[in-house]
């Protein structure tokens, strides 16, 4: 998809994009550099809606392998994003870029409660607009949170924020000799269960036919270089 058609997108960003180097939590010059790389963005007159991840302080998954009761710990979770949110949503208004926090949960005494055309509202009126709490429920990840909310939000694409530059047929991390996609439609990624992102979150793309980019968000101006197609990148679609 040529930029010059891209109107609105949902970026999505894992709770580990906010740890840098750091095992746990969140490290502030990282999340500097991230509000930067948005800011960027904004500046080309995109919509931008942000989904969060909550992994860098709580994964509701691996609790509830522990013995945690799942609902408990998947709203523990969604809590995490909340957190992640604020951060993100402190460090773009620092450098004058307006943002709204719209949960799923409400938490009416720091952040708004999500309302779809409300979101719109804010995004057609330049803000950023961070939905967090995942979808609400329990048993969902942040990755199905973000494709539905790229749907009820018009998105014309999801940017999939990782550790690494897209999408390997094993870890490159431990295989030397994996490869890359350059692009895999909606059908291999399913057949071939691939793990960047849910199953779940893939098919609300796949049926509402939004494109989805995988790219690492460790390098400055990632956004604006995977907007121009300057960057090294996956595209599922």
């Amino acid at each position: 998809m040529s930029s010059k058609k891209i109107k609105r997108i949902l970026l999505k960003l894992s709770g580990e994009a906010l740890m840098g180097d750091d095992s746990y939590g969140i490290k502030l010059s990282i999340v500097d550099r991230i509000a930067s790389d948005i800011k960027a963005l904004s500046k080309k007159k995109i919509d931008i809606c942000i989904v969060l991840g909550g992994g860098n302080i709580f994964r509701g998954l691996s609790a509830s392998s522990e013995g945690m009761d799942r609902a408990q710990a998947d709203y523990m979770g969604m809590l995490a994003t909340v957190l992640n949110s604020l951060a993100l949503q402190n460090a773009l208004e620092k450098i004058n870029i307006d943002t709204r926090v719209m949960s799923a949960l409400p938490i009416q005494s720091i952040c708004e409660t999500y309302i779809r055309r409300r979101a719109i509202r804010h995004m057609e009126k330049g803000r950023v607009v961070i939905c967090a709490a995942g979808t609400g429920n329990p048993y969902f990840s942040t990755d199905t949170a973000a494709a539905l909310r790229a749907a009820e939000l018009e998105c014309n694409v999801i940017y999939k924020a990782t550790q690494v530059d897209g999408i390997y047929d094993k870890d490159p991390k431990k295989f030397k000799n994996a490869k890359k996609y350059k692009n895999i439609s909606y059908k291999k990624f399913l057949n071939d269960n691939l793990k960047a992102m849910d199953s779940s979150a893939i098919t609300v793309a796949q049926d509402n036919n939004i494109p989805i980019i995988v790219f690492s968000i460790a390098e400055k101006n990632c956004l604006i270089k995977t907007l121009t197609q300057k960057n090294k990148y996956t595209r599922i679609s």
